[in-house]
């Protein structure tokens, strides 16, 4: 049994916020009481506050001022003494980094957290801090690496009831499979993530839960407008709380959706518009995604070969030197199919990622 679901990063006087508050409205509660905090000279105060304030700026895509904010927090918790808050802080940096392409950054700052953490005696922070490098490694694509720790912090998280954790776990195990082409169990895991969002009212999980299933109902059923109806479901709760970050990727998958149906220019403009939410945020794996998404699409309308495939190369090159795997290997499926004659095509069912599946 699952209870409602809560967010352990607002704390201090910020515990009355909701999960489901809007992060526009969690950055202006979170900055009065941070500069209340200050004025007062309460170190520990200030640092929790400061983790709240980080995180609305960061899923709002203010990246420049998330990074000032997380480190202002870690040192206003060293000033207090206080480890589990430095942890928090430390997480906060780390999954900054992470969404900034800064992978080893991002495992060593989620790596000392999940440490501080323990030593703090504050369990959560130490699974969110774990759940981090879990999902460092996932979204690089080394799912042999952190499979097992995605089942391990699910276990953990289904025996401590926690909604929020056990969603989060569901859907990075799902994508695992749907990624390697084991669409069922994917759906599967996919369709819990929802129900236990949706009664937990955990509504940042259903949407990324629903984004999922959309993505299979696509993929697998050729059921392109239950799909978009299902993105639409998204989309709403992304505006509701101003989740830039899940929007865009919302945006990206609505492309997916439509170049798989064979609709190429609503196709070519949701991929567009994605670039550009991404350009914004300083997101660069969801640019990446967004630009392969929009090259395709742009050859299936009639663009040059020779271009497409000079823009391929370049995408190979860098998504190379950021070290995302996966989607390195969904370009080298784009090279082989716009390029046959020179490259042999790797085997792909019918439902093989476009422009990634998250």
């Amino acid at each position: 049994m699952y209870g409602k679901a809560f967010a352990p990063e607002y704390q201090g006087s910020l515990t009355t916020l909701s999960v489901n508050s809007s992060l526009t409205d969690v950055l202006a509660e979170g900055t009065a009481r941070l500069r209340e905090a200050e004025r007062s000279g309460q170190p520990g105060e200030v640092a929790r506050c400061g983790l709240a304030v980080a995180e609305a700026q960061r899923r709002l895509g203010l990246v420049h001022d998330a990074d000032r904010s997380w480190k202002a927090s870690y040192r206003a918790a060293r000033d207090a003494g206080d480890t589990a808050a430095m942890a928090w802080a430390l997480w906060s940096g780390g999954t900054l980094a992470r969404q900034r392409g800064g992978f080893p950054l991002a495992r060593r700052l989620l790596g000392l957290a999940a440490e501080l953490g323990e030593r703090g005696g504050d369990i959560v922070v130490r699974g969110y801090s774990l759940a981090g490098l879990a999902e460092t490694g996932r979204i690089q694509g080394d799912y042999a690496a952190v499979g097992r720790l995605h089942e391990q912090l699910l276990a953990e998280a289904r025996r401590r009831g926690e909604a929020r954790h056990t969603v989060w776990a569901l859907e990075g195990i799902a994508q695992m499979h749907r990624n390697t082409g084991a669409y069922d169990r994917a759906r599967e895991l996919f369709e819990e993530a929802a129900e236990i969002a949706e009664r937990a009212e955990d509504r940042r999980g259903h949407a990324w839960a629903l984004r999922g299933l959309a993505d299979i109902r696509s993929a697998c059923d050729g059921d392109t407008e239950g799909a978009l109806e299902l993105l639409t479901r998204a989309e709403t709760i992304c505006r509701a709380m101003n989740l830039s970050s899940a929007l865009a990727y919302n945006h990206k998958m609505r492309g997916n959706v439509l170049y798989r149906a064979g609709r190429h220019v609503e196709a070519r403009d949701l991929y567009r518009l994605a670039l550009s939410e991404f350009g914004a945020m300083n997101e660069p794996r969801g640019t990446a995604l967004a630009r392969l998404g929009l090259v395709k699409s742009l050859a299936r309308l009639g663009r040059e070969r020779t271009e497409t495939l000079a823009e391929l190369a370049e995408l190979a090159d860098a998504l190379e030197r950021s070290g995302l795997r996966h989607a390195r290997e969904m370009v080298a499926r784009a090279q082989a199919e716009f390029a046959p004659d020179t490259q042999p095509a790797p085997a792909a069912g019918p439902g093989a990622p476009v422009g990634g599946a998250r």
